[in-house]
């Protein structure tokens, strides 16, 4: 069983949460903010987590940035919960890591396909190979570090994503779209801008690695040397 760690100030709004996801084969926790999260998770890790972002005290991007940094947590999938509905708001958590976003007012029925949707996309660790290679482009899997021609690249949590997902698919045209699914696990509008914005950036950091990131005109893009 799935277990959900949610952190929401409002009360009446994190009780619903827990009682639906209890309802639907999953074990929920709640917590009113960061220091009651915290306390647990010096206890058990969940699943997955649910965190507003207007709280008191640390708000839900600053919780986000801290389990991000964190080894027991960095790789748990998390999903934002927010009243904002703007594509910076979003842009700004999916590039610090986030995996989802759910606007308020939601329904029910939405945050638990939206809770299994981003399950389904956790890759299985243990299958993973911990190194990988491509021209003078390493990646650490495990220490989530990046080295190109032996110096180390300060990659976002989403350019890392991009490129371990570019390089598993070494050679295969990916699409805009593809790319915008698996890496922010969700389209919205402006996608190709985003998608766009995160391989400028890529090409940049990698230097001359870069150019093995080729475009394929009105597709998407792909690896390879």
């Amino acid at each position: 069983m799935h277990t959900i760690y949610i952190v929401e100030d409002e009360e009446n709004i994190r009780e619903m949460i827990a009682y639906a996801l209890n309802n639907s084969s999953f074990k929920a926790m709640a917590f009113a903010d960061a220091k009651q999260l915290y306390a647990q998770l010096d206890e058990n890790v969940p699943s997955l987590f649910l965190l507003d972002i207007m709280l008191e005290g640390e708000d839900g991007y600053t919780i986000l940035e801290t389990l991000r940094e964190n080894e027991k947590t960095k790789d748990i999938p998390i999903i934002m919960l927010t009243a904002k509905s703007s594509e910076f708001d979003k842009v700004k958590g999916l590039d610090m890591g986030a995996d989802d976003f759910i606007t308020k007012p939601f329904g029910v029925m939405e945050l638990i396909s939206r809770v299994k949707a981003v399950l389904r996309r956790v890759p299985v660790k243990e299958e993973e190979e911990s190194i990988l290679r491509l021209g003078g482009i390493v990646m650490d899997l495990e220490r989530r570090l990046t080295f190109v021609n032996d110096e180390t690249v300060e990659l976002t949590y989403k350019e890392f994503e991009l490129l371990y997902y570019l390089l598993i698919n070494k050679d295969i045209v990916l699409t805009r779209s593809k790319l915008m699914t698996e890496i922010w696990g969700f389209a919205f509008q402006g996608e190709s801008r985003t998608v766009d914005v995160h391989i400028r950036s890529l090409r940049q950091k990698l230097k001359d690695e870069g150019k093995m990131i080729q475009t394929v005109r009105n597709v998407g893009y792909k690896i390879g040397e």
